[in-house]
């Protein structure tokens, strides 16, 4: 499988020139546009056909932040279909503090402020995100395995965060 920053020819980075991948795809739309190769032989065209496919995958993956964030933690094996991370105990005590009183809530004041807490958690994830992958292309091998690791850690979490949102958003249509 190609990887999608060498297909654009740009470097790996949480933060790419949204300009520049605009560009490529629009390029390579031009360039690899399956009604211009409508008379070639089959071969050829199911290459254009292969190639126009990856073009879209590639843009839709690295145009979103959230997906190209798991695109790359899925291109260092850091995340994988089925992984159960191991995040740190008091996140998971904090979470679990909150989905015991979401269980209980019984009125729209009190989910109000569970929300309020779970959106405090989560501008807390966004701050760090942004942290750990602002200068992320400029260190070196061994800084950016370490620095892919914290970012996982922080992929996770935020994972584990959007499923108590999501009951956030079930309670909150009862009231």
């Amino acid at each position: 499988m190609i990887n999608f920053f060498e297909f654009y020819n740009i470097p790996e980075s949480f933060n790419p020139d949204e300009a520049a991948i605009k560009n490529k795809f629009y390029s390579l739309s031009k360039q690899y546009h399956p009604d211009f190769f409508a008379n070639e032989d089959e071969a050829k065209q199911q290459e254009i056909l292969e190639i126009s496919t990856l073009n879209n995958k590639a843009y839709n993956t690295l145009s979103n932040p959230a997906k190209r964030l798991e695109y790359i933690l899925k291109q260092h094996g850091l995340v994988n279909e089925g992984a159960k991370p191991q995040l740190p105990a008091d996140f998971l005590m904090e979470m679990m503090d909150l989905n015991e009183r979401l269980m209980e809530v019984d009125d729209a004041e009190e989910l109000a402020k569970l929300r309020a807490e779970a959106l405090a958690v989560e501008d807390d994830l966004n701050g760090q995100l942004s942290a750990l992958t602002a200068d992320y292309e400029t260190l070196n091998d061994t800084a950016k395995e370490s620095r892919l690791n914290q970012i996982a850690d922080i992929y996770y979490r935020q994972k584990y965060l959007l499923r108590i949102k999501d009951s956030l958003n079930t309670f909150a249509s009862r009231f």
